[in-house]
């Protein structure tokens, strides 16, 4: 069966989430969003684009940074509300410069930082 990006299920704004999974060690690596465009745009070209909600545009992961997400696999919940973009990461995943975005831990009521900015 071909994929058809328009039987996903996108929110009000027309966005779905999409999870960023390393293909090598499983790590969680960052979550942003996705319209139909950047879902076709990224099966299309095997670069993960995602749409930027603050710059109303595509967001080519590493077109600025280097820090390229190559696609691997491209998963769909049983929901079809989310998506699982399993790829290869150059560099930091994390606009802050760290491997992945869920550095914070919150332990006991206090938040710790997990992760090192990388050189």
């Amino acid at each position: 069966m071909e994929f058809d990006p328009s039987t996903l299920k996108y929110n009000e704004a027309g966005l779905i989430p999409a999870i960023a999974q390393d293909a090598t060690s499983d790590e969680v690596l960052m979550m942003a969003w996705m319209n139909a465009d950047a879902v076709r745009q990224t099966l299309e070209t095997g670069r993960v684009t995602y749409w930027s909600r603050s710059r109303q545009s595509f967001w080519i992961k590493g077109e600025t940074s280097g820090h390229i997400q190559e696609l691997v696999e491209f998963r769909i919940d049983c929901d079809r509300d989310c998506l699982l973009v399993i790829v290869n990461q150059t560099g930091a995943a994390c606009h802050t410069g760290r491997r992945n975005c869920f550095y914070t831990l919150v332990d006991n009521g206090v938040e710790h930082i997990t992760l090192e900015v990388m050189d």
